[in-house]
């Protein structure tokens, strides 16, 4: 650990929550969060709203971190922002606001990849959680993405594998969009899921070339054509069985999900297994981990609830071991869409 204190202000917007964080080394002094309600009259996320939401949101949420911290923008060492993946417009504020403060402090830059702060997540020094040891596996499981990645140190990531079409995330908020739940439905699918029967329904779970691959695609047309078969012979088929479609379909994704997490382990030989992103928040894929602990032998790694989402704090603890390093980037430096994980 350096003896010296550095302060970085973190800053997230990839998608649709604007967050401002400050940490000090490793530790979260501060996370706020701005959620956007606007896009679930919509059923999704609006670029055009979102981006717009940003830039509403961001000067008052950065202050709010500073003040939450007690930190003065003076004091501060870095500043770390969400470079990419995400939604362009949402990433182009947080990137535009960065590089503006950094200037005018006379700071350094430092651009972070979004889905490896999930995972880095796991380091943040706080006393809920356990970091884990390298090299370890982590299942990276969010709307937008689907991964397994072999992680040597927090500079080494690797994908082995991943979705070939649709996040897992978006398979269960367009399940529940089906059986007419409102955005985000992931979560209420959970929820119901929690007072159903997981064997009431099967679907049958898609086939990969490569077996470390998941796909999502033919899931939800399988649930799209079910759920209609079943109501032109009970129009009243889903409000009737609710809770039990929900703990079926959840029940197929998270055998889906861990059928893929024992191979990983038996071609690595690493039984140190971490999840991450915003479906790393769903109960049964918590639990269905936590029991492989115990089955296996794994060691198992579960984030704080408040760390599972797209927030800030993640965006920190990448800045801080970026700047123990070194790694800054230019004042040119821009966001991107797309962004590999791979390094």
């Amino acid at each position: 650990m350096p003896t010296k204190s550095i302060y970085i202000l973190a800053i997230e917007s990839s998608c649709d929550d604007t967050s401002a964080a400050i940490l000090l080394n490793n530790k979260v002094l501060s996370n706020v969060v701005a959620n956007q309600k606007i896009h679930a009259a919509y059923g999704g996320v609006v670029p055009e709203l979102a981006s717009r939401a940003h830039q509403q949101n961001i000067v008052p949420v950065v202050q709010q971190a500073l003040a939450q911290a007690g930190v003065d923008k003076s004091q501060l060492h870095a500043i770390a922002f969400t470079k990419g993946p995400g939604l362009m417009g949402s990433l182009l504020v947080g990137t535009s606001f960065a590089k503006s403060l950094a200037i005018a402090l006379q700071i350094p830059l430092i651009g972070v990849n979004h889905m490896q702060a999930h995972v880095m997540a796991h380091f943040i020094n706080d006393a809920d959680q356990h970091m884990p040891e390298f090299p370890f596996l982590c299942l990276t499981i969010s709307g937008g993405h689907t991964q397994i990645l072999k992680i040597t140190n927090p500079q080494s990531f690797k994908i082995i594998g991943e979705t070939i079409d649709d996040a897992v995330g978006e398979a269960f908020d367009k399940s529940a969009k089906l059986m007419g739940l409102p955005y985000p439905g992931g979560p209420l699918i959970d929820k119901y899921a929690k007072l159903g029967n997981k064997h009431a329904f099967t679907f049958t779970a898609p086939k990969t070339e490569n077996p470390l691959n998941f796909s999502f695609s033919g899931l939800k047309t399988a649930i799209l054509y079910f759920l209609q078969k079943e109501q032109k012979k009970n129009p009243n088929f889903i409000e009737q069985n609710r809770n039990d479609i929900c703990a079926s379909i959840q029940h197929t994704i998270v055998q889906i999900l861990f059928k893929r997490l024992e191979l990983a382990v038996k071609k690595t030989g690493i039984k140190r297994m971490a999840i991450a992103g915003g479906v790393s928040a769903n109960s049964a894929i918590r639990a269905t981990l936590k029991n492989y602990e115990n089955t296996l032998g794994w060691q198992t790694y579960i984030p704080k609830f408040e760390y599972t989402t797209d927030n800030a704090a993640m965006i920190g603890i990448v800045g801080y071991y970026k700047f123990l390093n070194q790694e800054f980037d230019l004042e040119n430096t821009i966001a991107t869409s797309r962004l590999d994980i791979n390094m």
